[in-house]
């Protein structure tokens, strides 16, 4: 632990702020975020309509200063469309964009010149540390991260119906997950209310977007993350574990 994550695991009592917060509005969460970390507070995100729903709030509506940093994995992988987003919503809302990629590598081929062509068929668990599991954590380090924020909520799959909206991360920073309590519908009612950028990859059947060689168009019927790791038989990368 760092010196800020021991304050913080010191002075909150998270099961009575996950009381407190219940039922409150993201943007509450959000706010109290702001007011009560005073240093180390990052969102994490890759561009997902929940990401982009919390950057929104952060940004059109509480204007943080200073900025929220906001950490991107380029996994070397991602859809187009993914990384246009990105640049667009630096745009938007000003980021303080802070990408990181597979340590030593910034090009897809040279990554498949060291691993293979296709290290996810060969090896998924190594692929996942060493695009997100690691990248993430050297993230966090790097900005020395006290708090940071996701997109995660319990309607996504069967890993997450009990998850907190605060939490403790496995390194004893804290975690805050304003969406917890709201649903896909929810979600896209904000989106589509308040003009929120949104990769263009959901009006074309995907409901979770990922790495592009492992994300498929979700079908009628299927739940939201049946495409991603479709046949794997996993729910998550191991970023949340």
């Amino acid at each position: 632990m760092t010196q800020g994550t021991i304050y913080l695991a010191e002075q909150l009592d998270v099961a009575t702020l996950n009381q407190q917060f219940a039922a409150a509005h993201p943007k509450s969460i959000l706010m109290w975020c702001l007011e009560n970390i005073e240093q180390g507070l990052v969102q994490s995100t890759a561009f997902g309509a929940g990401g982009m729903v919390i950057m929104d709030l952060l940004y059109q509506d509480l204007n943080p200063s200073p900025a929220v940093p906001v950490i991107f994995l380029d996994t070397l992988h991602h859809f187009p469309e993914t990384l246009a987003l990105a640049e667009q919503s630096r745009e938007r809302y000003g980021l303080e964009l802070r990408i990181y990629q597979p340590q030593g590598f910034q090009q897809q081929d040279v990554f498949a010149a060291h691993y293979g062509e296709a290290l996810w068929e060969q090896d998924l668990e190594q692929y996942h540390q060493i695009t997100k599991v690691e990248p993430l954590q050297r993230a966090l380090q790097d900005l020395n991260v006290t708090a940071w924020i996701t997109g995660r909520r319990r309607d996504q799959s069967a890993t997450r119906t009990e998850m907190e909206i605060f939490e403790w991360d496995s390194q004893g920073r804290l975690k805050v997950n304003p969406l917890a309590a709201w649903s896909y519908k929810d979600v896209w009612r904000y989106v589509v209310g308040n003009d929120v950028l949104y990769n263009p990859l959901y009006d074309q059947g995907y409901a979770s977007i990922g790495d592009q060689p492992l994300t498929t168009i979700v079908q009628d019927g299927e739940h939201e993350r049946a495409g991603r790791w479709r046949g794997a038989g996993r729910l998550e990368c191991g970023m949340h574990a």
